[in-house]
């Protein structure tokens, strides 16, 4: 049997260069996995939508469909936007069978990538212990979502930096601001000479743009670029696509 079409969801952006890093991501992907059909479809902002990716596979006779949210957390979108619009496909189209993968994150995948950002931004493992790590995500209205950045960052903390704090792009903590040029400033404060930011998302952006200039704003010593198509992104993606996989009905017996 053929092996279920691996459909990326992403959120898309007015900002060309998110739908050109998602691409070049979903390209990775296929070359890691030659013969695997990858498709990519935006919730909003970009082409092609969703619904029109999965309209065009059931046309073309796929039976199988795993949609992979390409989100760091659970939040909203996880939740609520993504299992809204394939519950409506398929109504729609019944004979085209869709599973929605789990996010993407946590994964010691995404920590390598993102040490990959650091270390071509010029951090060597050596310089941890001397450096402070802004954690920088976009943040969200949910707080488990917010919560786990935390918890990500806490467990970063034990991989040789002298301190580790989350920053939020578009959300504040509970215990006050928690802007990457404040996050940044605080750890100046607390007598630390030199600060990195690493930017805990996925494609540029408004939000990324955010962290970007709260970084320079601050004066951090080192500004990481964004995850994008990192060989360690692209390889959770298929983490995610086969354990959707191994859940699926008959799974066992094809």
């Amino acid at each position: 049997m053929p092996s279920p079409v691996l459909l990326v969801v992403a959120h898309g952006s007015r900002d060309p260069r998110h739908a050109a890093t998602v691409h070049a991501l979903t390209a990775r992907v296929r070359s890691l996995r030659p013969g695997l059909r990858v498709e990519t479809g935006f919730l909003e902002f970009n082409a092609p939508s969703v619904p029109r990716v999965l309209e065009r596979l059931a046309s073309e006779g796929a039976g199988e469909v795993v949609a992979l949210p390409l989100l760091l957390t659970r939040a909203f979108h996880a939740k609520t936007d993504i299992p809204s619009v394939l519950h409506e496909a398929r109504t729609r189209l019944p004979g085209l069978r869709v599973t929605q993968a789990g996010v993407l994150g946590p994964s010691p995948l995404l920590n390598a990538a993102l040490e990959q950002r650091l270390d071509e931004a010029g951090l060597s493992p050596a310089d941890r212990s001397t450096t402070g790590l802004v954690l920088a995500s976009a943040g969200s209205t949910d707080p488990e979502a917010n919560a786990v950045i935390a918890e990500i960052a806490r467990e970063l903390r034990h991989t040789g930096w002298c301190a580790v704090r989350p920053a939020f792009a578009s959300a504040v903590t509970a215990g006050g601001s928690s802007r990457t040029a404040d996050v940044v400033r605080s750890l100046r404060a607390d007598g630390i000479a030199r600060v990195a930011v690493a930017p805990y998302v996925i494609a540029p952006g408004r939000l990324p743009d955010r962290i970007a200039a709260g970084a320079v704003e601050a004066g951090a010593d080192v500004l990481a670029g964004v995850l994008g198509p990192s060989p360690a992104l692209a390889r959770l993606l298929l983490t995610r696509y086969d354990e959707a996989r191994a859940v699926m009905p008959g799974a066992l017996s094809a």
